[in-house]
């Protein structure tokens, strides 16, 4: 309680009210797979629009991989994700180098730039032979730096790391040049430092130099300008990134090694990179003294200008990951796949485009992968398909492997547009990523508790199979969700079952209400932890959970008519014995009745006469 020592008036908050349970949010999805480049290990992306996946993870072109084509499913699925009501998704990238190869081995390289006696490179940033770019340096001059005359001379605008170059009597000040147009003279590059007096002292490799030196006519500044480009035959996309006003000098705020760094942070110093970012500097050691800081500058910059384009080769796109490898492994920066996304807490449904297409037994441990990561996640429902040429025969038999309440299986593939502008091509594409769009859509605009089912599938032509009653009265009572063609009203989702044998747990919907309702408790009660565990403690923890429960029951995702039909909830004596108080527990029953989706819509008509009375 507070103290109150002396004399005065003291004005104190309260709160007259009980605290509030704010719902969390259901429709952001994490996916895993293979994509063209982008991070492999560390955070999974968040992702907002497909234009922002393709920026991290490369189009949507085919990866060309050791063991033959491969469709890009990862990015398929993410853009039929965004198509069908998607907002949000992270996305953990999958790579499987080469044999003989790591990731980074597979990354592509420029030629050596020999600067300061050791070789060094531009590198693609991650693996895969859209790293394969094009990169063009341009030496940018500014016009004539020096102010006043001998013996007070001086350097406008410039600040330490800059670089400048020094243009003797009868000597024309340089313009901006295009990439390799003018040499670039060493011997005339100075770095820029500051004396004790604040005045630019400038450096080279051969000493200092004089401003008030008499033969000096002009300074000017020399900065870098790069420009990465596609290499022209169509494997790296057709992106492009600039970078300007860059400086080769390590003690610049702007230094090209800064800029353009490794995704790690150095010596745990510098703050990560921007993990967009296609490429990055790998200069090694940098010198120590400030002339040989200087000359490193230098010969970078020599390096970079006469050489340019700089051409990146190597990269490539590896092998076929197998399931291990979407599971993943490793912990902090070095997670990858499932156990990645494990760290991101806001992630509520979970697929691995691609897995699906997988050979045996692969395919099969990706569905248990991903079955065991929601489980033991508790807060994620995982959307699952069956193989590509599944028949009624086999997609029954891929669900008879599983029995989970956090799972479902849908049936068949999508038929869409093969984006290589050749009209009529198509190909085959899991249903996981239009089916997380859908389901983001339904929470967007119904709410959790509609059941994602009876929702048009946009973005695709038509379904791999057709499927008709007779065979969907056989699949609907195993789980199997099926998708179909309905004249007049398009192609369909027309199933909301889990996997489960667990006729509690047999409707999606259901199963993700209940996620909603204990993830967003387990949230907004975290202040009850050790309050003291008594009766007014109790009454708290109810009223929160009961207003929370009210709100919840008039959006209708609860039966009843009025709210004592719909929840109830006890936090007092008769939940807890005195071994739980003693022992630290606070135990809350908690009921609800949930809206179960109405499958099966009955309408029984029979003859009646004007005369007829009704019994």
């Amino acid at each position: 309680m507070p103290e109150y020592l002396a004399p005065g008036v003291y004005v104190e908050e309260t709160s007259f009210r009980a605290k509030s349970i704010e719902g969390v949010a259901t429709s952001t999805a994490g996916f895993v797979g293979q994509a063209r480049f982008g991070p492999t290990t560390g955070a999974p992306m968040l992702v907002t629009s497909f234009e922002e996946f393709q920026r991290y993870f490369g189009d949507s072109a085919d990866l060309v991989l050791a063991d033959g084509l491969r469709i890009n499913h990862l990015a398929h699925g993410v853009r039929l994700f965004f198509e069908n009501g998607g907002k949000r998704v992270y996305v953990s990238r999958v790579y499987n180098p080469p044999a003989g190869q790591t990731a980074a081995q597979a990354r592509a390289v420029s030629p050596a730039l020999a600067v300061s006696g050791t070789d060094r490179f531009i590198r693609a940033r991650y693996p895969g032979r859209a790293g394969n770019v094009v990169v063009r340096v341009q030496a940018i001059r500014s016009g004539n730096l020096l102010t006043g005359a001998p013996p007070n001379r001086s350097l406008a605008g410039v600040r330490p790391g800059d670089l400048v170059e020094s243009n003797n009597a009868g000597a024309k000040e340089r313009e901006v040049t295009a990439a390799g147009a003018q040499a670039v003279d060493a011997a005339a590059l100075w770095a820029v430092s500051l004396d004790a007096t604040g005045r630019p002292v400038l450096t080279g490799s051969g000493g200092t130099l004089d401003l008030n030196t008499a033969a000096l006519r002009s300074v000017q500044k020399i900065t870098l300008n790069i420009v990465v480009e596609p290499n022209g035959d169509g494997s790296t996309g057709d992106r492009s990134d600039s970078y300007g006003g860059l400086s080769p000098h390590p003690d610049s705020d702007v230094f090209i090694g800064r800029v353009l760094r490794q995704e790690d942070p150095v010596n745990g110093v510098e703050p990560p990179a921007d993990r967009t970012n296609r490429i990055y500097a790998d200069l090694g050691a940098l010198p120590t003294t400030a002339a040989t800081r200087a000359g490193f500058a230098g010969g970078l910059l020599t390096a970079l200008v006469t050489g340019s384009p700089v051409r990146l080769t190597g990269g490539v796109d590896g092998r076929t990951v197998d399931a291990a490898g979407y599971t993943g492994s490793g912990a902090g920066h070095d997670a990858s796949g499932l156990v990645a996304m494990e760290a991101i807490e806001d992630v509520a449904i979970v697929a691995a485009p691609g897995g699906a297409a997988l050979a045996e037994p692969d395919r099969l441990m990706v569905r248990n992968a991903l079955i065991s990561h929601a489980e033991r996640m508790r807060y994620r429902f995982a959307i699952l398909a069956g193989p590509q040429d599944a028949d009624a025969a086999a997609i029954r038999a891929a669900r008879g492997q599983h029995d989970s309440t956090y799972a479902a299986l849908y049936y068949p593939w999508l038929v869409v547009p093969r984006p290589s502008g050749v009209t009529g091509e198509t190909m085959l594409l899991s249903p996981e990523g239009a089916m997380a769009g859908i389901y983001a859509r339904s929470d967007i605009e119904r709410g959790v508790h509609k059941a994602p089912a009876n929702e048009v599938v946009r973005g695709i032509l038509r379904f791999s199979r057709p499927v008709n009653k007779g065979e969907q009265d056989v699949l609907n009572p195993e789980g199997i969700n099926c998708l179909r063609f309905f004249e007049g009203r398009g192609q369909r989702v027309w199933g909301a079952r889990t996997i489960s044998s667990d006729p509690e747990w047999m409707y999606v919907n259901v199963r993700r209400l209940f996620i909603f309702l204990e993830h967003s408790i387990d949230r907004g009660t975290q202040w009850a932890v050790f309050e003291p565990n008594n009766e007014a403690l109790w009454l708290r923890i109810r009223l929160t959970i009961e207003s929370f429960l009210t709100d919840v029951w008039r959006t209708g995702a609860l039966m009843g008519t009025k709210p004592e039909e719909a929840y109830f909830v006890r936090c007092d004596r008769t939940t807890m014995t005195q071994s739980d108080l003693d022992n630290g527990r606070l135990v809350c029953l908690i009921g609800v009745a949930p809206t179960k989706p109405a499958e099966y819509v009955i309408f029984r008509i029979g003859q009646w006469t004007a005369d007829a009375s009704l019994v």
